[in-house]
């Protein structure tokens, strides 16, 4: 283990390609790590060829990893858990991984946001854990296979406990995997979440074939709306403007490899999103999250224009063609006005 990392052994919990490119980097820090999947015949392919071809492709994983299907296996002598599941199953993971958790510090990747509830992961892990639980937080501009494949990266741990993001950051950090801290798990939290449904707008900018500056725009008014709705919820508006919330966003819209921008750029392309889901495994998070951000806004009383259009297209049976043409008809503004709250 390297110096003033205290994490000897590590669940995580999740072997998507995000889970899986942590799991790796904390193998390559020293720690012992204990990779779970929700499947057992999968952690059976994974155990026998040491490769994860569904989530990340093209990686070999380390032979001492242990790879496993059992949560009491996955926790057992833990120092730290990482969660990285999809949020709409987090409530029903860890709601039996319970009995085998120590009360150990808790790091949660996931991004996005329940449907049913509205909750962020860190909320449905409090509810489960007990307000005492220590939570932190990681988020930031980190494509799986780019962390996977050792090229440079820069993210956040953010906890309200002022002592517990130094312990997290100092277990993933190392010289291609920049980690800061942030004392707003909140704004942290709802950055990666919020952030996936812009990046399903701005890929169907590229589905039509908008150009720049049609993607430029439409990226400044969702950081924008990002961060009136996250202020309203509670968050540091600064947040939205660094790595958690701009920084992801700048990364999941314009990468190839980035799942929401992939999947909007296809609905711009006029394929159904039913056709789109069911030929991946990955999960597209802002499909989902554009539910919840709707309704969010509906409570607050805050105007999301973009995410709004984004539900329609998903859910409703609108166009792409014709939610941008819904954007582009909006009264002009001042530039720096934020989106604000509905009159």
């Amino acid at each position: 283990m390297r110096k003033g990392q205290e994490f000897r052994r590590v669940a995580v919990l999740g072997d998507g390609g995000w889970g899986t490119a942590l799991a790796l980097l904390l193998h390559e820090n020293g720690a012992e790590v204990r990779l779970w999947s929700a499947f057992a015949d999968y952690a059976a392919i994974l155990n026998r060829t040491r490769r994860n071809p569904r989530f990340l492709p093209g990686v070999n994983l380390p032979k001492d990893m242990i790879i496993t299907a059992d949560l009491g296996e996955a926790l057992a002598g833990a120092d730290l858990a990482v969660s990285v599941i999809p949020t709409q199953h987090v409530r029903g993971v860890w709601t039996r991984a319970v009995p085998h958790w120590k009360r150990i510090p808790v790091c949660s990747a996931s991004k996005g946001l329940e449907m049913s509830t509205l909750k962020r992961p860190t909320e449905i892990l409090r509810e489960l854990l007990g307000r005492q639980a220590p939570l932190a937080v990681l988020s930031g501009p980190s494509i799986a296979g780019e962390v996977a494949r050792r090229l440079p990266a820069a993210v956040v741990v953010a906890s309200d406990r002022p002592a517990l993001a130094p312990r997290v950051q100092a277990a993933f950090h190392n010289h291609r995997f920049r980690v800061y801290t942030s004392p707003d798990p909140v704004g942290a939290e709802l950055g990666g979440a919020l952030k996936n449904v812009i990046a399903l707008a701005a890929g169907m900018c590229d589905g039509l074939g908008l150009g720049a500056n049609a993607k430029s725009a439409l990226l400044t008014r969702g950081v924008l709306e990002m961060s009136t709705l996250g202020t309203a919820l509670g968050a540091r508006p600064e947040t939205f403007y660094g790595l958690s919330g701009i920084g992801d966003l700048i990364t999941t819209s314009l990468s190839a490899e980035g799942r929401n921008r992939a999947v909007g750029e296809a609905l711009g392309r006029g394929k159904s999103l039913k056709a789109i889901l069911g030929g991946t495994h990955q999960v597209t998070e802002g499909v989902w999250t554009s539910k919840a951000v709707v309704a969010f806004a509906r409570k607050r009383g805050v105007e999301v224009p973009i995410a709004r259009e984004v539900y329609r297209v998903c859910f409703e049976g609108r166009s792409p063609r014709s939610a941008l043409a819904t954007l582009m008809g909006r009264s002009a503004g001042r530039e720096g006005a934020v989106p604000g709250r509905r009159a």
